[in-house]
């Protein structure tokens, strides 16, 4: 036997040798481990299977982790365990999109996790992939190098070319832990391939705000929620304005299965059955969170509320066990069980929508000096006196309204100006209404419209300012050109104070724009009688007066007998 012979046998037998030492190497944990190894799937709203990935269960109440880029879109999911049992994904726990990584939560609450190592491969330790199928062989590797990031989770790069369909797979250290849960290779038959911290994709947890997470928000497959209570009414407030309204009832309902002592979860779902007119559901929700809160004067305080807003904007749909003699009393008992000025302040605003004016009023002059006070509280009190007509105290709670800023104002203080404008304008006190309006402007200077300037118009022509109140309606016509009533409130204007050939030219405008309305024609009159056109004048005044002008009768009589 020639030399290259007996060369060529030996690498045969030591194959054939090392390939029998790789299979009896072959960990014991493999046919009890490849159990908790699943397929996921994920499909679209319309049932279009969207994407799938391996993964594997770390939880024995369903919890699990896998790719997260099924998830994108994805409407519902299952998994397919190893014995070709699906079970619905029940909610999402967490979401990276930069690591592709899920967890997820099944419909099953026994399921048989893996262990996950609490210490990191290193370099050059050999690994296991762990596929999803039973077998008795499954791929051996080796680590090639360990990057950290986020302080302790380990970032793998593996010897290894990576079979088809193994992304999501664990990745096994020689004890049957989890080190790693394996990435997509960049391009199939790579020899080199990745895995991310099992730790980290087990460690990711859903808090208050993670309905705002980009990941989570690309999936419209439920979001978990929180296990602690302070988190999970942070989900349930930032919920309620981000959710439509089907996914919003059902987050109420887990909330309320996972904390059934917590009050808010009834008080949320009374709001949504008040606003779907269910007021006898809602009732009994408002009971039972009282029954159940260890606060009780807040949840006596929510119940006041809900009764007010639905006496107030619901009032055509009557229900007999609510009414604002309700409210008021609910507000009363929490107030009873703790006098906080919020319980009191409750009272005054249901007092002033029963129009008992007085005793609201009482009652704000309680808390000027508690925690409440502030622009917003004078100016509630002020609406108490206005309803009374005493415009002297309207206006005093007003000026104690604006000592609440400093000059120079904030938007802010916007309408708390213009509120005290309306106030002293019908006090009669119009210059000082127009500095309100000139401050208001000020503020508002990108969003003042026609009306601001015919209202500071009225107030400028009551304290006789007559140029800046023709610069203001010159304003208001400029922007809304075809409003007949700025052309004949300018026609008025010029005609008193002299400027009759202007008036006159105004007053045609105002025929222009309204040929069938009367003030043009009155204005256009008065201007040619006063500027010797009685002909043409009277003319014009009896066509006001056959188009509905109450006026051009005396005045048709005046200037026809001079």
């Amino acid at each position: 036997m020639s030399n290259r012979t007996m060369k060529r046998l030996y690498l045969i037998l030591f194959t054939i040798n090392f390939s029998l030492f790789t299979c009896l190497a072959q960990p014991g944990w493999i046919k009890k481990a490849t159990k908790s190894v699943f397929t996921l799937k994920t499909f679209s709203a319309d049932g279009t299977l969207i994407g799938s990935s391996s993964g594997f269960f770390t939880g024995s109440q369903g919890e699990a982790v896998s790719s997260f880029a099924p998830f994108k879109g994805a409407a519902s999911a299952v998994v397919i365990d190893t014995q070709g049992k699906e079970l619905p994904v029940e909610s999402m726990l967490g979401a990276n999109d930069t690591y592709d990584v899920a967890k997820f939560r099944v419909a099953s609450r026994k399921t048989q996790p893996l262990t996950i190592a609490t210490t990191n491969a290193t370099a050059d330790m050999q690994v296991w992939l762990l596929p999803y199928r039973e077998t008795k062989s499954i791929p051996q590797c080796t680590v090639r190098k360990t990057e950290i990031f986020r302080d302790n989770y380990a970032y793998y790069t593996v010897a290894l070319n990576m079979p088809e369909g193994t992304t999501g797979c664990p990745l096994m250290n020689e004890a049957g832990e989890v080190v790693g849960l394996m990435q997509q290779p960049y391009n199939q038959g790579d020899t080199l391939c990745y895995a991310v911290s099992a730790v980290f994709a087990d460690s990711m947890r859903i808090n208050g705000l993670s309905l705002n997470d980009p990941a989570l928000k690309s999936t419209f497959i439920k979001k978990d929620l929180p296990t602690d209570l302070s988190q999970a009414l942070l989900t349930l407030y930032i919920g309620q304005a981000s959710l439509d309204s089907a996914s919003f009832v059902q987050m109420t309902e887990d909330f309320i299965a996972r904390f059934p002592n917590a009050p808010d979860g009834y008080t949320y779902r009374a709001q949504t059955e008040a606003g779907g007119k269910d007021f006898a559901a809602a009732a009994s929700d408002m009971e039972q969170a009282i029954k159940v809160a260890d606060k009780k004067d807040e949840a006596h305080f929510n119940y006041s509320k809900l009764i007010y807003q639905k006496e107030i904007y619901m009032s055509q749909d009557p229900f007999d066990a609510w009414s604002l003699d309700k409210a008021l009393a609910e507000a009363q008992e929490a107030e009873r069980l703790n006098p906080l000025p919020v319980y009191r302040h409750q009272q005054a605003v249901i007092l002033y929508a029963q129009k008992k004016y007085s005793e609201a009023a009482d009652i704000y002059a309680t808390l000027f000096d508690s925690d409440l006070r502030s622009a917003e509280l004078f100016y509630e009190a002020s609406r108490c006196k206005a309803a009374q007509n005493d415009t002297v105290g309207q206006i005093a709670l007003l000026d104690s309204c604006m000592t609440m800023f400093n000059k120079p104002y904030l938007k802010e203080a916007a309408p708390y100006l213009y509120a005290r404008s309306q106030s002293l304008m019908d006090a009669r006190r119009y210059r000082e209404a127009v500095n309100d309006l000139n401050e208001y402007e000020k503020l508002m200077q990108a969003t003042v419209n026609a009306n601001f300037y015919y209202t500071r118009f009225q107030a400028e022509v009551g304290g006789r300012l007559y140029q800046q109140a023709l610069n203001d309606i010159d304003r208001a016509i400029q922007m809304v050109p075809e409003y007949d009533l700025y052309y004949a409130e300018k026609a008025s204007l010029q005609v008193r104070v002299g400027l009759y050939e202007e008036a006159a030219a105004t007053a045609r405008e105002c025929i222009r724009v309204a040929p069938d309305h009367s003030d043009g024609y009155l204005f256009l009159g008065i201007a040619q009688c006063l500027t010797n056109q009685k002909s043409e004048g009277v003319k014009n005044l009896q066509k006001a007066k056959e188009l509905g002008d109450s006026q051009a009768d005396n005045l048709i009589d005046k200037y026809s007998k001079e």
